[in-house]
């Protein structure tokens, strides 16, 4: 399951998505995750669906390899739709106990489920075609109108693209672990959900260690080389609107009307 997380990982391939400015994908991103908010119908869903298939199709992505990213997220994806199916009120269809599922709460539950898996999805679809520096410069020009209320936005945009960086490191590294602990008889799988808490203590110790490790190695790595902050800094590749950039951006308004004309509609 470690393997499986795929956030913060760079898939490299050359597609239209790839070389789209990374400010047009933060904007798409962020368009999308207010979409399937405001999405309270299958036919919101439905275009929703439609237009994630469309973004897998024109990045390249194996839809297998994006996949995987949910199997990190079960756990969590089976509770939120268990509370949604089990504790919303309405027209009772089953009871098992003091438990009952509801047609309100089935279908809250499965849009909840729909929602969490698109969430994950369309943001893979960004990490996955935008390398980490492309994503500073695009979060730095993005938020840089915070300047001028002393936000230090360079500072921010380089912290929040280290962390992504770091994940698939973290991730390689505590299945080094993992299979480590395992090689000298530790077990992870068997025991109820205390017994593996428990068993994990191995594993996080180590790991922590490592994480301070290359957090000073980094820090040290870019102080000998008198990085002092964004103030004055050029860029190597400056960013750029292009054509498919502005068109994106037209097919973001359109998209975003669809959802609100459909919820207005149904």
């Amino acid at each position: 399951m470690i393997r499986d997380i795929t956030l913060g990982q760079y898939y490299p391939v050359d597609s239209v998505i790839h070389r789209m400015d990374p400010r047009t994908k933060l904007f798409g991103t962020m368009v999308f995750i207010i979409s399937l908010f405001l999405a309270d119908n299958l036919g919101a869903y439905a275009l929703a669906t439609v237009f994630l298939a469309f973004c897998i199709r024109l990045s390249k992505v194996p839809f297998s390899f994006m996949v995987r990213g949910l199997k990190a997220i079960v756990f969590l994806l089976l509770i939120s739709v268990s509370f949604n199916l089990f504790l919303t009120d309405g027209k009772e269809l089953f009871r098992f106990g003091f438990l009952k599922i509801t047609v309100e709460g089935l279908r809250m539950g499965c849009f909840m489920g729909l929602r969490l898996i698109y969430l994950v999805i369309g943001s893979s679809i960004m990490t996955l075609t935008t390398t980490p520096n492309q994503l500073t410069d695009g979060l730095e020009k993005s938020l840089g109108f915070l300047r001028v209320v002393h936000v230090p936005v360079h500072e921010i945009s380089m912290m929040m693209s280290i962390a992504l960086r770091f994940i698939p490191i973290l991730v390689e590294e505590t299945d080094k672990i993992m299979k480590a602990q395992m090689a000298r008889g530790a077990d992870f799988e068997s025991g109820n959900l205390i017994q593996k808490a428990k068993s994990m203590v191995p594993l996080l110790v180590p790991l922590f260690i490592s994480a301070f490790r290359r957090a000073t190695d980094l820090a040290m790595a870019m102080e000998a080389r008198c990085y002092r902050g964004g103030e004055g800094r050029t860029k190597m590749k400056p960013l750029k609107y292009e054509r498919r950039d502005r068109g994106a951006y037209g097919v973001y308004a359109v998209y975003l009307a669809g959802i609100i004309g459909i919820n207005m509609v149904l």
